[in-house]
């Protein structure tokens, strides 16, 4: 199949390697010449395990080659991907200039049947404007299909999520673009679910927004057993054996960032007010994400008293492990907010720091995890990366300038590190 994937971002990047993986021809797109330049190169412009090889995998093959001419791409593929940025408005709507662009530019060029498919997350209803864009557009005649196929991929483990799927949703509207897209995914010998385009449309959103909510869940319930002195985690365990409720989702912390969940949820929110819904369920959600950080600024002040004249170690700055987003991560409000109160800042990210560094002003970024430490008077975790969970500990305690740790992730055992000699406090837990 001769494909075009519109965007090289987290998405699209991700997408268009493994569709080359799977055999298909494909063409990415993307309007950042440096980018495409670097990709040619097999130069990856993000961190995810995994796509490096993937990426040089389907140049060398032949099946994956990257442009800035969508014009061309319009003329070579057949089934195009749209996989561009939709950011958030003030309002929390979803921009969709972009996608709206790209449609264009697709019905001004196609001179052949094409199947045009929304990949990027977008509002219910969008595919509708899609259709009525190419056919304002397009030449007279020109045959073209609009669908919706939305991705469920976690950065960090996009490609595997991407080959070994819980499932392919295909919002589809006529016969030809549910053969062409089950064509597509054949080779996953997955569950594909067929539904029209605003139920999946919808799916995404739902879902994510979904997670989102178990998130805040737990991390309520940890705020209630940290004023009671129950466990958190013992908590969630027991909870999550339950089959109808699962275990995933149930991390407590300093509450959810990245790109997906802020973004799908704030838009879902604007979604179901334009229809005369008010959603309070997933305000409370966004409300208790954003409660978690202050609840964390606490337990560091407890631990360390006058925050203003301490230095601060922070290990983690990506919103999760296993990926340099910096987008709504965590750590940007809470290094602001103690910053803010006068503490100075030493940091380490096993890839996020090259993106930190451009976000984040007054930061000490350190080489390492243990430099960190040298000469702080209290070291917070941010992030669970695998390298802070197999640290030598009792190296930690000496550089430390006092041995206290406020752990955002849980990652250490509370009673090991009493055993070390730390102050050790962290989320939901008894101290």
């Amino acid at each position: 199949m001769n494909i075009a994937v519109i965007g090289s971002g987290y998405v699209g990047l991700v997408s268009g390697a493994c569709f080359a993986a799977l055999g298909h021809d494909v063409i990415c797109v993307d309007i950042d010449s440096k980018k495409i330049a670097g990709l040619r190169k097999g130069i990856l412009p993000i961190y995810e395990p995994g796509l490096g090889e993937l990426v040089r995998k389907g140049i060398q093959k032949k099946k994956l080659s990257f442009t800035t001419d969508l014009k061309t791409a319009t003329r070579r593929a057949t089934v195009f991907f749209i996989a561009v940025g939709t950011p958030p408005r003030a309002n929390g709507e979803a921009d969709l200039t972009f996608v709206e662009n790209v449609a264009r530019t697709i019905a001004q060029e196609m001179r052949d049947y094409k199947l045009v498919v929304e990949k990027s997350t977008v509002p219910v209803q969008t595919g509708e404007w899609i259709a009525k864009t190419l056919k304002r557009f397009a030449r007279k005649g020109v045959p073209f299909d609009v669908a919706s196929n939305p991705e469920f991929l976690r950065e960090g483990s996009a490609v595997s999520d991407f080959m070994h799927p819980d499932r392919v949703i295909l919002g589809v509207e006529t016969e030809a673009a549910r053969n062409l897209l089950t064509e597509i995914y054949k080779p996953l010998r997955c569950e594909i679910l067929v539904t029209d385009i605003k139920s999946a449309e919808i799916i995404k959103h739902a879902s994510n927004s979904f997670l989102a909510t178990k998130i805040s869940f737990v991390n309520a319930i940890s705020v209630v057993c940290d004023a009671v002195g129950a466990d958190v985690v013992q908590v969630a365990r027991g909870m999550g054996l339950d089959r109808r409720i699962g275990k995933a989702f149930l991390s407590p912390g300093i509450g959810f960032g990245g790109f997906c969940f802020p973004k799908d949820l704030a838009a879902f929110v604007r979604i179901s007010e334009k229809v005369g819904y008010d959603f309070e369920l997933l305000r409370a959600v966004q409300k208790i994400n954003e409660d978690q950080k202050t609840f964390f600024l606490k337990k560091i002040e407890d631990a360390i008293w006058n925050v203003g004249s301490k230095t601060i170690g922070i290990w983690g700055l990506s919103f999760k492990p296993n990926t340099d987003d910096m987008r709504y991560a965590p750590s940007l409000d809470i290094i602001a907010r103690l910053q803010e109160m006068g503490a100075k800042i030493r940091a380490y990210d096993p890839h996020a720091m090259p993106k930190a560094r451009k976000l984040l002003k007054g930061v000490t970024f350190c080489k390492n995890a243990y430099e960190v430490c040298r000469g702080s008077d209290c070291l917070v975790v941010l992030t669970e990366w695998d390298v802070f969970k197999s640290i030598d500990l009792s190296k930690i305690r000496k550089l430390l300038s006092h041995p206290v740790v406020v752990d955002g992730r849980n990652v250490y055992d509370p009673q090991k590190m009493t055993r070390l000699g730390f102050k050790y406090f962290s989320v939901g837990r008894p101290s």
